[in-house]
C-alpha cells in the first residue's frame, strides 16, 4: 500500500503500519554533505593518498584517481535510473532484493551492515590517534587515544539519534573547513611552484600514460583499490530518499554533485601533492618522511604555508575524520531501520523516535556494536591505526565493492523486466553491465592483494575476507527464515516506497 505524501504526525506509523523517517528534510546539498562527509576529503588527502602514492603507481596516483572517478560515474548511470522509480532506505538492499531477487537482497543486507559498520568502526582508531595527536601538539595535553575515541562515540550517539538535520548542521561546517584547508594548501603550491616550494614548474606529466602505469600493472590494480576506498559512502545517497525532498531529482543529482566534487577535489589536490613532493622522487620523497606516510601532507603544508597552518590542519584532520565517523553513524542507523521494517532484523529496529521521527533503534544498536567492538582492541592492546583502522576499513571497501557490483547487476534486471520505465538501453543495460564487470575484476584482485592492503597479517590475511561470503551466506538464510514466518513480508523486501 503506497503511502501518504504528507508526514505523519510525530510518533505514528504510516498509513501501511510501518514507521517512517522525517520526510522532506534533505535536499541535494544536504544529502550530498553527508555523502561527501563519508568520504572524508582531507582524512584521504592527508591518510589514503601518501599511502597510495608510496605504495601503488607514485607519481601516477592522479591518473588512477580519474580511472575511479570515470568507473563510479559509469556505475552511478545505471544506479541513478533505478532511483528514479525506486525510493527506499534500504538502498543497495533493496535495489538488490528487486532486481536479483529476496535472497540475493538478504546478501545484500548483511553484506552491507558487515561493510558499514567496519568503515565506521575502523574509523574510531585514526580518530582517536589523530584528536590525540592534536592535544598532545600543540595543545599539551596527553590523551589516551581510547579516551578521544569513546568521548567521538558518545556524541555520535546524541546525534544520531536525534532528528537528521542536526547532523547536518554538524557536517556542514566540518566539511567546508576541510575543504577550506586543503585549497589553500594547493594555492599555495600552484603559487610557490613544485619540488617543496623550490619554483619548480608544475607539470602535467602525473596525468601521462607512463605515470599511469607505473611500475607496472599490478602497481595500477593496487592504486585503483586504494583510490575505490576514498569514495566508500558516495553511494549513500539513495539511504536518504525517505527523507529527500522530491527524492526522484534529489537523490540522482546528489550522486552525480557527491562523486565529481569528490573526484574532481582528489584528482586536483593529489596532483599538486606530487608535484610537491617532486615527480621523479615522490616514492623516496615519502620515505624518507619515517615509516608513516600519513605525515607527507603536513610536511608539504609546514614547506608551503607554516606551521600554524599545519596546527589547524591537524585539528581539521581529526574532525574530518569525526565527519565521516557521523555519516557512516547515519548509514548504519538507517540500513538497521530498513531491514527491521522488512522483518530481516528484529522488528524493534524499524521504529522511529515519537518525537524526531529517526531511526533512534538503530542508531543505538550502532553505537553499542562500536563501542563493544573498540573495546576489544583497546583491552588486547592493539594498535588504533595499522590494526583497528587498516584491518576494518579495508574489509568495509571490499564488502562495499561486492554489493556495487550486485547493485549493477540488479539495475539491468530490474530494467529488463520493466522496459516500460526507461527505454534508455544506454543507461538500463550498457552502463550497468560495464560498471559490473570492472567492479568485479576489482573485487577479485581486492581478493587476491588482501595481504598487500593491511600488511601481512598471517591468518586474518584470509580471514578478514572470508567474513564477506559468510555475511552474504547469514543474509540469505535470513531471508528464506522471513520467508517460512511471514510470506507476505518476504514477498515485499525491498519494495518502493512512494513519498
Amino acid at each position: 500500500m503506497a503511502q501518504s505524501s504528507e508526514a505523519p504526525p510525530a510518533g505514528t506509523a504510516g498509513a501501511d503500519g510501518t514507521h517512517q523517517l522525517r520526510r522532506g528534510s534533505l535536499g541535494v546539498f544536504g544529502i550530498a554533505f553527508f555523502v561527501v562527509s563519508a568520504a572524508a576529503p582531507l582524512t584521504a588527502m592527508a591518510g589514503g593518498a601518501p599511502t597510495a602514492i608510496a605504495f601503488s603507481n607514485g607519481a601516477g596516483v592522479p591518473a588512477a584517481y580519474v580511472l575511479v572517478v570515470v568507473m563510479l560515474l559509469v556505475f552511478s548511470v545505471g544506479y541513478t535510473a533505478m532511483a528514479r522509480h525506486h525510493t527506499s532506505t534500504g538502498a543497495f538492499y533493496s535495489y538488490i532484493s528487486r532486481g536479483l531477487r529476496q535472497q540475493a537482497g538478504g546478501a545484500a543486507a548483511f553484506l552491507a551492515l558487515l561493510g558499514y559498520n567496519a568503515m565506521q568502526i575502523g574509523l574510531y582508531g585514526l580518530f582517536g590517534v589523530a584528536m590525540s595527536g592534536f592535544l598532545a601538539d600543540p595543545v599539551g595535553v596527553d590523551v589516551p587515544w581510547w579516551v578521544c575515541s569513546f568521548t567521538a562515540l558518545a556524541v555520535i550517539a546524541v546525534l544520531g539519534y536525534r532528528q537528521v538535520d542536526l547532523s547536518l548542521k554538524v557536517l556542514a561546517v566540518l566539511v567546508v573547513a576541510e575543504f577550506v584547508v586543503v585549497l589553500v594548501l594547493d594555492a599555495a603550491i600552484l603559487a610557490k611552484g613544485g619540488t617543496m616550494a623550490t619554483g619548480a614548474p608544475i607539470s602535467a606529466s602525473p596525468f601521462g600514460w607512463d605515470a599511469l602505469t607505473g611500475l607496472g600493472g599490478g602497481a595500477l590494480a593496487l592504486a585503483v583499490l586504494f583510490n575505490s576506498a576514498a569514495f566508500v559512502g558516495f553511494e549513500a545517497t539513495t539511504i536518504y530518499s525517505e527523507e529527500a525532498r522530491d527524492p526522484k531529482r534529489t537523490v540522482p543529482r546528489a550522486t552525480y554533485v557527491a562523486v565529481l566534487t569528490i573526484g574532481v577535489f582528489y584528482v586536483f589536490t593529489t596532483w599538486l601533492m606530487v608535484n610537491a613532493g617532486g615527480l621523479d622522487g615522490v616514492q623516496k620523497f615519502i620515505s624518507d618522511l619515517g615509516p608513516d606516510p600519513t605525515v607527507m601532507l603536513f610536511a608539504i603544508g609546514d614547506a608551503y604555508v607554516g606551521t600554524g597552518f599545519v596546527q589547524v590542519m591537524s585539528l581539521l584532520f581529526a574532525t574530518s575524520v569525526f565527519a565521516a565517523l557521523l555519516a557512516f553513524h547515519n548509514a548504519v542507523a538507517r540500513y538497521l531501520f530498513a531491514l527491521g521494517r522488512e522483518g530481516l532484523l528484529p522488528d524493534t529496529l524499524g521504529r522511529t523516535h515519537a518525537v524526531h521521527l529517526s531511526p533512534h533503534a538503530g542508531s543505538v544498536s550502532q553505537s553499542a556494536l562500536a563501542a563493544l567492538v573498540v573495546a576489544l582492541f583497546v583491552l588486547t592492546d592493539r594498535d588504533p591505526v595499522t590494526q583497528l583502522f587498516v584491518w576494518l576499513t579495508n574489509l568495509g571497501t571490499l564488502a562495499v565493492l561486492v554489493l556495487m557490483a550486485m547493485a549493477s547487476f540488479a539495475v539491468v534486471a530490474f530494467f529488463r523486466r520493466h522496459p516500460d520505465l526507461d527505454p534508455n538501453l544506454g543507461r538500463t543495460l550498457v552502463a550497468p553491465l560495464v560498471a559490473g564487470v570492472a567492479l568485479v575484476a576489482a573485487v577479485v584482485f581486492a581478493y587476491i592483494s588482501f595481504d598487500d592492503l593491511i600488511g601481512p597479517q598471517g591468518w586474518l590475511t584470509w580471514g578478514l575476507p572470508l567474513l564477506v561470503p559468510v555475511a552474504a551466506v547469514l543474509g540469505v538464510v535470513a531471508a528464506g527464515v522471513l520467508r517460512g514466518r511471514d510470506p507476505q513480508r518476504y514477498a515485499e523486501m525491498g519494495r518502493h516506497r512512494d513519498i
